[in-house]
């Protein structure tokens, strides 16, 4: 063999050898990535090729699946009640993909995850039936919060305070996951994306607004975790008028007859009188008020119920001035309707914050745990002295404050309303806020709640917490007390 044809030899051998490597390679270490790879047609066609699992409340699917027409796509996403539950749920589109807990469990509810194989089946590729998602919702409380909004933009919580279970999440105005579900709904998605109110978003978790008042809750637990005053009926040391450490501005009350000067927290909270905890917060620092704000759970990037809520934030870097701001929920201070539903279940369990969760149980075709979510545990925000305190000044807002609209018959109730200013200067519509507890006088049930009114469609002077958000509160409680 002459030397020019050796050399030819040798170079296509080494071809064909890079070719079997470059295979092997695909065939074992890319096969997944190139599998799960969203350009992929063969995962979607394998995702839609028989009905998905549901998600379930109370026992009973509000999902569902519907045999397609016209293409390779067997089966579609339904959903029952759609409006009702798309907070919940999300949306799982051939489309456009798959959001919260439609997205967290895709693979649970498609029969692709591992878990629902045994080694036979993950030899041998086989799909098996899927699984579900079976969620912490009370129908009742969902229906109650989400008929309470209607048509205005808006989010409510409701948590179990000591188990942490997430009753009920609504965001509004809302839209059906349904009519987005097929390949071919651009439209429907368009009109979606274009929409002002910006029905895709979740408010319950995803939008943090300043929370106004209803953070006094946060600056009257340092006040007595810290010792600054030894309980909620003694007078503090509140000018009237305050004015803002270093500046000419002086901190106006809502309540301009209200007796605020040297106020107790007690009746600081009961006319939500933004002189003293301006100057409480100012007193304590802002390092103090920001501990016990994350204690709470503000400035947590990672809080998953198991969809990821965004971070409520408590600032940092503030002067004297800035702090006492921060005092009534103003300046930076952001807070999610989930958040504050956190706060106020907190104060319920006697100062104990069970992780709060939408899922109880994922589950395989035959009922079998897979994982149980809820099991994430609590921690002590405030002792139970302050706890007790605190519920007991919340039921003085409720019964001689200004959240009398929260009252439930039969029921112990305590709240904090908030008005959170907006734009500069205060322009635009103020937000309305109201977050509480409610206790069954004859049982053991117990409930918190936090609702935001982002835009009630209303001149801003009607907007207060007490005349929007409270009524959304008082029936979500109601049904959760029944």
């Amino acid at each position: 063999m002459n030397r020019t044809i050796r050399h030819a030899a040798v170079f296509s051998l080494l071809l064909v050898l890079a070719l079997l490597v470059h295979a092997t390679w695909l065939q074992t270490y890319e096969a997944k990535a190139l599998t799960d790879n969203d350009r992929n047609r063969r995962k979607i066609i394998d995702q839609y090729a028989q009905p998905l699992g549901d998600i379930v409340v109370a026992g009973a699917p509000i999902t569902g699946s519907q045999r397609t027409t016209g293409s390779d796509l067997a089966y579609q996403r339904t959903y029952a009640e759609g409006p009702l539950y798309a907070a919940v749920t999300g949306y799982s589109s051939q489309a456009y993909g798959s959001t919260q807990l439609e997205g967290i469990y895709s693979e649970v509810l498609d029969g692709t995850d591992t878990r629902l194989k045994n080694p036979v089946d993950a030899l041998t590729g086989k799909q098996l039936d899927p699984g579900d998602v079976l969620t912490t919702i009370n129908p009742a409380v969902q229906t109650a919060g989400y008929k309470a909004l209607g048509d205005i933009k808006g989010a409510a919580v409701a948590i179990e305070p000591k188990t942490g279970k997430i009753l009920g999440m609504v965001s509004t105005p809302s839209y059906d996951p349904s009519t987005i579900a097929g390949i071919s709904d651009s439209k429907e998605w368009q009109k979606l994306l274009a929409d002002k109110d910006k029905p895709l978003v979740n408010r319950a978790l995803r939008q943090p607004l300043a929370p106004g008042s209803t953070f006094k809750l946060v600056v009257a637990a340092a006040a007595l975790e810290e010792g600054l005053y030894g309980s909620v009926d003694e007078r503090t040391k509140s000018p009237l008028p305050y004015t803002l450490p270093g500046t000419t501005r002086v901190l106006v009350n809502d309540i301009p007859s209200a007796p605020c000067e040297n106020a107790s927290l007690r009746t600081a909270l009961r006319y939500s009188c933004n002189n003293v905890f301006g100057k409480v917060a100012a007193d304590l620092g802002q390092d103090k008020v920001k501990a016990m704000a994350e204690k709470f759970g503000f400035n947590d990037k990672t809080l998953d119920v198991p969809v990821r809520a965004y971070a409520s934030v408590y600032p940092t870097g503030l002067d004297k001035a800035q702090t006492a701001l921060t005092g009534i929920g103003q300046f930076d201070v952001t807070a999610t309707p989930l958040q504050m539903a956190m706060v106020s279940a907190a104060i319920a369990n006697d100062g104990v914050m069970a992780a709060p969760h939408m899922v109880s149980e994922v589950v395989d075709a035959d009922g079998n745990t897979l994982e149980s979510p809820g099991n994430g545990g609590s921690q002590r925000v405030v002792s139970a002295k302050t706890a007790e305190q605190l519920r007991s000044a919340m039921v003085t807002v409720v019964e001689d404050g200004t959240g009398s609209n929260a009252q439930v018959t039969g029921a112990e109730v305590g709240g904090k309303t908030g008005t959170a200013q907006r734009g500069e200067n205060n322009s635009k519509t103020p937000y309305a806020w109201f977050t509480s507890y409610g206790k069954d006088d004859n049982s053991d049930k117990e409930v918190a709640v936090a609702v935001l009114i982002e835009d009630a469609g209303g001149p801003r002077s009607e907007v207060s917490g007490n005349g929007l958000a409270a009524p959304v509160a008082q029936k979500m409680m109601a049904a959760a007390l029944k």
